[in-house]
């Protein structure tokens, strides 16, 4: 199981659950953070302080945002598993779904 980061997170460019996740599994695309499935310890820091509850439990994603769980996943199927975001960077590019979304409004 893992954690799971959804459409709420789109534009938000907040990271504060990238400063709380102990194992550096956050990694960061031009418009969205996304979660490394193999590398998260599923301790659950980064969802308490992400402040538009973007980040859910594998089994607890929304109906609405289901599609998010394979988007998290699928955003490594180039990078692997690198072993840790702050040593890699911004990702060139978003995975499909998000990149092809509309420009979200800041809250």
């Amino acid at each position: 199981m893992t954690y799971v980061i959804a459409e709420p997170c789109v534009d938000l460019q907040d990271k504060a659950c990238i400063d709380e996740c102990p194992v550096d599994c956050i990694y960061e695309g031009p418009r969205m953070l996304y979660i490394q499935p193999d590398e998260c310890v599923d301790c659950g820091a980064c969802e308490p302080v992400c402040p538009v509850e973007a980040i859910y439990y594998e089994d607890d994603v929304p109906a609405e945002f289901a599609a998010y769980t394979k988007v998290n996943a699928e955003f490594f199927d180039s990078i692997g598993s690198p072993g840790g975001a702050s040593g890699h960077g911004v990702a060139d590019a978003d995975h499909p779904r998000v990149a092809g979304l509309p420009a979200q409004a800041p809250a």
